[in-house]
C-alpha cells in the first residue's frame, strides 16, 4: 500500500498544550525540541532523565513523575508518546486518535499523524527534510551535508533581511520596485557580501578575544 503524501508545514506551538509521556533517553529530545516554540509542555513519566528533570526545576516544562491517564490527553494540541512500552504506546495513540489529538509515537510510524524532520537552524533560517518516515538516517546524512552547505553566518544575514524587507515594503516604492529591490537583495551576490563581512567580523572579534587573553 502506498504511503499518503505529507503535506509539508511549520506550526505555530505558542500557547499550546503539548503532551509528552515518557521522559528518558527517546523522551528528552523529543521535549528539548518544543522547550523554544512557546508551548504549554506538559511531560508524564514514571521516570525522568537529570536533564528532564532540570527542566521542570527551571520551569520550562510541567512533569509529572506517575503513569498515564487518558485524562492527560484532555485539552491536548499535541501529544509525543516516547516509553518503553510498545502496548502502552499503542493505548495512548488509539486514545489521542479518539479525541482528535495530533499524535507522535517515536520510532513506530503507523502510529504518527506526524513526523519529526531532520532540521538545519541557523537563526530564522529552518531547513527540514523528511523521507516521509522510510529512512531517518538518510534525513540525518543530509542534514548534515545541509548544515556544512548553509554555514552560521546564514543566520545574521536572514536576520537583515528581515530588517531590511521592513524598510522596503514601508517605503514609497511602487510594488513592482519593491519586489525587484527585495529579490536582488536575496541573490547569490548579496549573499556572497554577506557571508564575507560576517566572516571578516568574527575574525576580527576572535583576534581581539585573543589579544585580551
Amino acid at each position: 500500500m502506498k504511503m499518503s503524501t505529507l503535506f509539508p508545514m511549520f506550526m505555530k506551538l505558542e500557547g499550546k498544550r503539548c503532551l509528552v509521556v515518557g521522559a528518558g533517553n527517546v523522551g528528552e529530545p523529543k521535549i528539548g525540541g518544543l522547550i523554544d516554540t512557546g508551548a504549554r509542555i506538559q511531560v508524564i513519566a514514571l521516570q525522568a532523565s537529570a536533564t528532564v528533570r532540570g527542566w521542570a526545576q527551571a520551569g520550562k516544562i510541567a512533569l509529572e513523575l506517575r503513569a498515564f491517564a487518558a485524562e492527560d490527553l484532555d485539552g491536548t494540541f499535541l501529544a509525543v508518546v516516547a516509553t518503553a512500552s510498545p502496548a502502552l504506546n499503542g493505548s495512548i495513540y488509539r486514545e489521542a486518535q479518539r479525541r482528535g489529538v495530533l499524535c507522535n509515537v517515536v520510532d513506530v510510524p503507523e502510529y504518527c499523524d506526524f513526523y519529526y524532520a531532520a532540521v538545519v537552524r541557523r537563526g530564522d533560517l529552518q531547513i527540514a527534510i523528511s523521507t516521509n518516515g522510510q529512512s531517518p538516517s538518510l534525513s540525518q546524512k543530509l542534514r548534515q551535508q545541509l548544515e556544512r552547505q548553509f554555514g552560521p553566518g546564514y543566520a545574521q544575514w536572514v536576520a537583515e533581511l528581515g530588517e531590511t524587507r521592513k524598510l522596503v515594503l514601508a517605503s514609497d516604492l511602487d510594488p513592482e520596485r519593491k519586489r525587484e529591490l527585495l529579490h536582488s537583495l536575496a541573490s547569490r551576490e548579496a549573499l556572497k557580501a554577506a557571508l564575507a563581512e560576517a566572516s571578516a567580523k568574527n575574525e576580527l572579534m576572535e583576534n581581539e578575544r585573543r589579544v585580551t587573553t
